[in-house]
């Protein structure tokens, strides 16, 4: 109601609404020319709304139906245990794992990238450009590349595989896992130096009339200016965590994972299975991101400033 009463929700809902309107049309659309050729070939003559009715329940169309995705994603979810590798829910956590190691990872890298960058000169003019530079290398291309190397490097006869002593599953959980971290901590990187930046002239000055160290003004200064900055980022990045651990499912014939369900839909021509895993994807990120919003309402709060 109180959504409501602020205006929000119905244009969200219209908004949904015309979406779904159009994808009924697409369905139609792109579905019909395959409909019509296999129809003609039996001599059948449809009318328009049994036409309109086969486009939205054929088995293989090229576009699903909304309806469709619905029914797949149900049964294939809320019908199966988790644990049921048939379950989307089970491919989900496999996904939502290497997601959550990337996320971490990048988080804490990007931090720590940020801090040396807004501290070092050098770093700045240096350091910078190369972490812009890196983001343009397409990550299809280096994924295959990265993930072999880290799984042979954990799995391998080496001091870091004999030190960490990880099994297969954990090595491709940390490989898939360098992948989302790749994505993820450059987002932080640049909200975080623009956050430790954020402070004006004045307030650096007092700090230095105080006798502050830089590690006090980072604690006391820089780092609470650069809070919201840092969960703006974290939002962005969680997203982006999330799009590399699929992308790392996908060009090395991963058995499960979101990414993996998506390839497999792929080879067998099951676009419904497609759709229905990009569905989860999306209201995974949209959870993941709503997750970090309410951290950072907690940490605002705790901070004495207003949510």
């Amino acid at each position: 109601m109180t959504a409501l009463a602020r205006g929000n929700t119905i244009p969200v809902l219209i908004l949904v609404a015309v979406l779904l309107v159009v994808w009924y049309i697409g369905a139609v659309w792109l579905n019909a020319p395959v409909i019509l050729d296999r129809l003609s070939r039996e001599g059948v003559t449809p009318d328009f709304f049994d036409l309109v009715l086969r486009t939205w329940t054929y088995t293989r169309p090229i576009l699903p139906a909304p309806h469709q995705v619905a029914i797949d994603l149900f049964n294939s979810t809320l019908t199966l245990a988790p644990s049921n590798k048939r379950s989307l829910f089970y491919h989900a956590w496999i996904t939502l794992s290497a997601t959550l190691l990337g996320f971490v990872l990048g988080t804490v890298l990007g931090i720590l990238l940020a801090v040396f960058i807004v501290h070092n000169a050098a770093a700045n003019r240096s350091l910078m450009p190369w972490i812009i530079a890196s983001q343009t290398v397409p990550i299809l291309a280096v994924a295959p590349v990265i993930v072999v190397l880290f799984f042979n490097l954990l799995t391998g006869q080496n001091l870091i595989a004999q030190a960490l002593r990880l099994n297969a599953d954990g090595a491709q959980l940390a490989s898939k896992g360098v992948i989302s971290m790749y994505l993820s901590f450059f987002p932080v990187v640049v909200g975080m130096v623009k956050g430790l930046r954020s402070p004006e002239l004045i307030q650096l000055d007092l700090m230095r009339t105080y006798n502050a160290t830089v590690l006090q003004t980072l604690r006391l200064l820089r780092w609470p200016a650069a809070v919201p900055f840092l969960f703006a980022s974290m939002k962005v990045g969680v997203a982006a965590s999330l799009v590399g651990a699929i992308v790392a499912e996908l060009p090395t014939g991963a058995q499960s994972g979101i990414g993996a369900k998506l390839l497999i839909g792929s080879y067998n021509g099951q676009t419904i299975q497609i759709w229905s895993a990009l569905i989860l994807a999306s209201i995974l990120a949209g959870l993941l991101v709503a997750i970090v919003g309410m951290i950072e309402r907690v940490v605002v709060q705790s901070m004495g400033a207003r949510a």
